[in-house]
Formats: C-alpha cells, structure tokens, sequence
C-alpha cells in the first residue's frame, strides 16, 4: 500500500507559517529583505540546523531563521505565526542587528554581573525579546502579551510563583510595559521592592531604546539580585525562549580587542537619573572624563581569555587556542607596518603574441569569447573555441622582491601565555607577521620551550591561521632555544633567491641560542652564519624593562651587548603598548624607509 507523502502528513497550519513570513517582514518594514526561514517540520530536522532547546533561533552569520514547528505545536502557538517570526526578524532588525553589536553586549552585560557572568547570553536574550516585543505589541499590534499567555497556561507551574524570581520579574516587567493588570501573564507576586524593580525593567525598556547597549548593563544589574540565589537554573521555560543562544556561531568578530568607552558605565537604574528623577545628577558625583591615552586615543585593552568569554557567550565554539589566534589578529590590524623589499634586476610584463585553440578542460575563464564568436558565429568547445597566448616583455618599472621572515617565539614558563593574558610580544610578532604577509612574504614560524618543546610551521608558508597557531602557542616548560633549528634554516636558505630576517620573541632566555649545540657548534657561530645567510638582518623584541641596560652587569646583558655590538641584533625591549607601537614604527623606518638591513647601533629606551 503506497504511503502518504510527507507533505500530506503535515497539518494545514505548517502552510500558514508558510505563507506568513512576508507579513512578518512588512511589520518592519516593506523594504525588509531577509532569505526565507527555516521552519522544519521535525526536531529532529531542526537540530541539523542547529537549533536545541528554543523553538526557535537566528543566526547572525547568514541573517537566517530557523523555526522547529513540532515545538511550536507542542506549545500550542499555532496561531501566532506573525508574531513569532516578526519577533525573529526584530532580532536582525533592531536588536542585536549584527555580530559586533551582539558581542558589544554580552560584553556589558558580563560587567554588570560579577561572578555570574555565565547567566550573560541569557540576560542578553531577555532584554533584546522585551525590546522587540514592546515594540512588536505597542506599534504593531502584534498578539505578544497573548504568547506569554498561552505558555503561562500550558506550564501551570508559573501561575503559582509567590516568590520573586527572574520569570515572575519578566512577566511583571511586560504588564507595567502595556498597562495589563496584575498577574495577567500568569504570575503574581505581593513585594513592594519587587513591583518596583518591575517599575524600573520598564522604564530601562522605554528611555533606553534608542540607547540599548547602555539599557543592557542597566538591565542585568537590575536581574543581578535574581540570579545570586544559588538555586537559581534557567529552567524549561527561559531556555524554550532563548533565541539568541547560538545566535554569533562563526561569526568573525570584529572591533572587541578593546574595551567600548561606556562599557564600565556600570549604574543601578535607580541610580541613573534618566531612569529615577529622584537620583543625583551624574555631575555631583565628581565623574572625570577619561583621558585619551598616548596610542592614538585607544581604550583599555581586553585579555584574551575575557575576549574568549564573550565569544563563547555568543555561540562561538572554538577552543582557547583557536580564540587566541583571532585575538591577536585583529589587536594586530591597527598596527601593520609597510614590511621591507628588495629591488629585483627587471619586471616581467604579459603581452598578447597570438591566439591558441581552447580545449576542454582548459580554464573556462581563458576563453576569449569576442575573438571565438569572430571565428565561428556557432561555437563549438574544443574546435572554433580559442584563447589568447602571452609572452613576457621587460616593464619600464623595476620589480621587487619581498623578504622573507623567519620569527621564534620563547614559549617558557616565564614569558606569559598569550592565550590567557595579552603577551606584548607575542602581538610585537603577529604585527610583523601579518605585514609580512601582506607584502608576500613568506613566513616561517617556530614556538619553543625547554628540550625537544619545538612546534613550527612546515617551512616558510602564507598560511596566516597556521603561523598564528605557532605564534600564539604556549608550552610553559624550561628555556632551551632550537639552535637545531635555526642552524638547518641556515643550510636550506643558502643560495636561496630572497633574503630573509630573523625576529626573536623572548625574554632574556633569548641568550641560550648562544650555548653551544648537541654538535658541540657554538650558538654564536650559528647566529652569525644565519644573519650571514638571511641577508636582511635581526631583530629581537624582548620582555625586558625599558631600563635593562642600565641594571647590574648580568651574564645575559653582557651577551646581548655582544650580540648587538658584534653582529647587529636590534634589540627593543617591549612590555607594553607603547613600546610596541614604537618597536613597529622603527622597525619599519629601519627597514622599509631606507631599504637597509639591522645596523648595529644599541637601541635606546
């Protein structure tokens, strides 16, 4: 017996959300344009997508919707499909919008809540639902407040809550919002310091719409009280409306190395004389506006592992390792220096000698149509199809050559670990990198520790994620530099066609590279055989005080002035922003300004 088709064993309303996205759109707005959403007619369907635990979810990476209808069938919210996807919509169009946006949030959101910043993605989702919701229901006429209702009656838990809580503060917060009675929404709770933190959830709603991002740090401090109670779980019902949970998974994040000015403008409503005509005026406090700082005006800079945190409470599923390369790429960005050349004998130009027959399997992009369809007005591929032929003619403008770099980075238990706590160093050498590569350099990257602690790339290599893994790895054992390894660098660059620098990232465990090798070769001789077969200089970028040179006659200062005095090494002691920013700019101005390699003048804090 034939069985009935899928279609035919969906019920008639799973057409009617269907048919309803485009209302939803022209609720916004007749110009609002987003691809059609996913509504899948099974959880299971839904969970390949990616949606778990909500009925529904955005994700701000392709500005999708996805939708499980057997969950929206088992809340009983049939009916309400304007509603529903107009709500996901308004997540796109008014809060959080975009990626940056919904990581600028969490990030408030996490210093309005010390010691629980964990709850952050779920404050985040709740404030961003009451916005659009308010809106959806005040200016739209949308049927909001009847969804609550609907939840509240089929979770008969709700309507018995006599205690505050997040849930009942949530509910109360949206019946002062649209002026419902008391317990309209299924919860009702006798506290006066309760109804007046319902009061301020929505005054916060209503002053700060068109300022949501400061609402938000005002918002969970608001919640804050609710969720210090040990017991507190997010339970069924918050997580079945947490939409947002997932909502940044891949996206590249941009503009969160550092800290937003108003991020720390941490305030009790009751206390924001926007909110409460009652509270002092923000002048009387004494406030001082912050200063600009010495590096261009820039803020306060994040540590990795707070910037990790706020991925993750995005959605992002990357390890701390993965989260570190994309820190220090993008603390890297505002930095990149003009990474020096070398002038080239002649330039190499095409020129069109002729045409050749185009054959199948040949690029399609190197047919030439105009020249095919003159031939042949039928064409046929393989036989009247034809492509033009190049030779090389020497250009009018002298050619350069990029140099290569080759950067080792001290991983030992005394530089910091750039996946946990921003490394100047390690930043000093993502700066030079990724210069590097966009000059077409080659990059050859080597992380090392104590004995037989070696990672590097495979060879000189443009792979920026992979010399970033290098560059941000962390091993936290002994200092024993890799003079094996810059010793083979050594004898596979002989001869080779481009020159190349060698940068080292230390701290004065940098001068074990003198040591003598397991060959018995000295490490000085080694040093210089590789400043000999680079041709382009070193560099050292060190974790040192700005005064080293000036502090007791230590064997390791003893060894640097000789490294610097004998063979050229520049040396730049960089702990700090500043002194990063200054490294880069002489850096450039050595090398690219001039066009000439390391001199051997002591560098001078």
């Amino acid at each position: 017996m034939k069985q009935p088709s899928s279609a035919a064993r969906e019920p008639a309303w799973f057409e009617q959300w269907r048919q309803a996205w485009p209302q939803a759109l022209a609720v916004w707005s007749k110009f609002t344009r987003l691809s059609h959403p996913q509504l899948c007619a099974s959880s299971v369907e839904a969970a390949r997508e990616g949606l778990s635990g909500s009925f529904a979810m955005i994700r701000l990476l392709d500005q999708s919707v996805v939708v499980d209808l057997e969950q929206v069938g088992h809340l009983g919210l049939e009916s309400y499909g304007v509603e529903v996807l107009a709500h996901e919509i308004g997540h796109h169009v008014l809060a959080p919008a975009n990626a940056t946006d919904h990581y600028r949030l969490l990030a408030r959101i996490r210093k309005a809540l010390p010691t629980l910043e964990k709850y952050a993605a779920l404050v985040a989702n709740l404030y961003t639902d009451l916005l659009i919701n308010d809106s959806l229901q005040r200016q739209a006429g949308l049927r909001m407040s009847d969804i609550y209702r609907r939840l509240a009656a089929d979770n008969p838990p709700l309507t018995d809550i006599t205690e505050p809580g997040v849930w009942s503060l949530y509910m109360r917060i949206y019946e002062y919002l649209w002026q419902l009675d008391k317990g309209f929404l299924g919860t009702a709770v006798d506290d006066d310091l309760f109804e007046t933190h319902a009061w301020l959830g929505s005054r916060i709603v209503r002053v700060y719409a068109g300022d949501w991002l400061t609402g938000g740090s005002r918002f969970a401090t608001l919640l804050l009280p609710y969720l210090v109670d040990t017991e507190f779980e997010p339970g069924e019902i918050l997580s079945i409306m947490h939409d947002t949970k997932d909502a940044g998974l891949d996206c590249e994040p941009a503009g969160l190395v550092d800290i937003d000015p108003g991020e720390d403008d941490v305030m009790h409503p009751v206390e924001d004389p926007l909110i409460n005509d009652d509270a002092p005026a923000v002048g009387d406090t004494g406030d001082v506006e912050p200063k600009a700082d010495a590096t261009g005006g820039r803020g306060q800079r994040r540590e990795p592992f707070e910037y990790g945190d706020i991925l993750k409470a995005a959605g992002l599923k990357l390890s701390d390792h993965e989260l570190a390369v994309r820190y220090y790429r993008e603390a890297a960005l505002p930095y990149l220096i003009p990474f020096p050349s070398r002038p080239a004998p002649k330039s190499q130009e095409p020129l069109i000698e002729g045409l050749d027959i185009w054959e199948i399997g040949d690029p399609l992009d190197e047919i030439d149509w105009l020249q095919s369809v003159s031939l042949s007005p039928m064409v046929v591929p393989g036989l009247t199809t034809v492509k033009r032929r190049y030779g090389l003619v020497e250009g009018a403008v002298p050619a350069s050559l990029p140099i290569d770099l080759d950067i080792y980075i001290d991983s030992s238990g005394s530089m910091p670990n750039p996946q946990q706590y921003i490394s100047y160093m390690a930043l000093a050498g993502a700066v030079i990198c990724l210069s590097a590569l966009r000059a077409g350099s080659r990059v050859q990257a080597t992380l090392w520790s104590g004995k037989n602690e070696v990672m590097s790339t495979p060879g000189f290599v443009t792979d920026q994620d992979g010399i970033l893994r290098v560059l941000t790895g962390f091993y936290g054992g002994a200092t024993a530099f890799p003079i094996h390894k810059l010793r083979d660098t050594v004898v596979e660059r002989k001869g080779a066609a481009r020159d190349c620098h060698i940068l080292m990232i230390s701290d004065d465990g940098i001068t074990t590279m003198f040591d003598n090798d397991e060959r018995g070769n000295s490490g000085w001789d080694v040093a210089a055989e590789a400043l000999a077969a680079g041709r382009a200089g070193g560099t050292m970028a060190l974790n040192l005080y700005q005064d080293w040179q000036r502090q007791s006659a230590a064997q390791w200062i003893n060894d640097l002035q000789r490294a610097n005095r004998q063979q050229g090494w520049a040396i730049y002691a960089v702990n700090e922003l500043a002194a990063l920013v200054d490294f880069a700019r002489d850096f450039s101005r050595r090398h690219y300004s001039c066009g000439a390699v390391a001199t051997k003048k002591m560098e001078r804090p």
